[in-house]
């Protein structure tokens, strides 16, 4: 129950810092550095830091099949919190996305909730470096080449680069946690040195790579991949390399991937819905927001009236310039 609550105010601050990264790269012009002077990003990377804080202890309370599904929680959280923050109302769609969802989640609780067989030993940490380091390399890869043809397709990548690296990091934390309640000696506390750097670096990957995301991308779609990704990978590797498993055997493995394809189409609903949004006409007498920053200009061809003063200006015959002769000195 406590790696519950940790869950849901870590996912409330993962889902807040999204719309603040989303509104800055929506409304900054691009820069390499340029960020770093925002007091409302560093605003953002504390919600994050603090949203990874509670997630370490949610993991130090529960297994991976049961922490990283409620990172779900991030985008059904996202949408009324985005109603309340930047006044972006929420959708008959979205609330049948975020009911969905909620629905999934709840069946994927019922059916996990045992505890790791083991630890990720030594071999099996660089077996999954290695992975995660071959799966970020093809994910930015595909970013850089053919995501400059498809705006969508780069931010899809920096946002899947994004997951893998958090849920990477989140299965070091967990297997530096199993380590630290076996033993807290100073050599157990060394072994895990190089450990506790790596995730470190895993998540400051996962911070560029989720910013770089929302670069033209909008909150929906990164958002979506990011949180998918997330459990997904880690889920796996618990699965895979930790010795985690579901109750009732087959038949609850069975319906815990019916209740994950159950989550993964409110989480598709959800950001269809968003996307959506940015398409559909405003209603009349709504008031527009204007953002700030840098914007297209809109060059509009002229009208009738317009256009006819154009033509009579152009058929009008030049004006001659009458150019005074000086007087002729006496």
């Amino acid at each position: 129950m406590a790696a519950v609550l940790l869950s849901l105010v870590s996912a409330v601050c993962y889902a807040t810092a999204a719309i603040v990264q989303e509104r800055l790269a929506a409304t900054t012009a691009p820069s390499r550095y340029g960020l770093l002077r925002s007091p409302r990003w560093w605003g953002a990377v504390a919600l994050n830091s603090t949203g990874a804080v509670l997630h370490v202890g949610a993991l130090g309370l529960g297994p991976l099949t049961v922490v990283q599904p409620l990172g779900v929680l991030t985008l059904v959280l996202a949408a009324p919190l985005a109603a309340v923050l930047v006044n972006r109302p929420v959708s008959a769609a979205a609330w049948h996305g975020i009911v969905i969802v909620s629905g999934g989640l709840a069946a994927l609780l019922v059916l996990t909730g045992s505890t790791p067989a083991h630890a990720l030993g030594g071999t099996g940490q660089l077996a999954l470096a290695g992975t995660v380091a071959c799966a970020l390399a093809l994910l930015l890869l595909t970013a850089t080449t053919a995501g400059r043809r498809v705006r969508m397709l780069r931010s899809v990548s920096t946002a899947a680069a994004a997951g893998v690296a958090y849920g990477a990091a989140s299965v070091f934390t967990k297997t530096v946690a199993d380590i630290w309640d076996t033993s807290l000696s100073p050599s157990a506390l060394l072994a895990t040195a190089p450990v506790l750097l790596l995730i470190g670096v895993l998540a400051a990957a996962g911070l560029a790579a989720s910013q770089s995301s929302y670069r033209g991308g909008g909150l929906a779609a990164p958002l979506a991949t990011t949180t998918v990704v997330n459990p997904a990978f880690a889920a796996a590797v618990g699965i895979v390399m930790l010795g985690e498993s579901f109750r009732y055997g087959t038949p609850g493995a069975v319906g815990a991937l019916l209740a994950g394809a159950v989550t993964a189409w409110g989480l598709f609903v959800l950001a269809a819905d968003s996307t959506g949004d940015r398409d559909r006409p405003q209603p009349a007498g709504a008031r527009r927001i204007p953002a700030k920053g840098p914007g297209p200009v809109v060059i509009r061809a002229p009208g009738r009236l317009s256009g006819a003063l154009h033509q009579a200006v152009l058929r009008m015959p030049p004006v001659r310039q009458h150019t005074r002769e000086p007087a002729s000195r006496r």
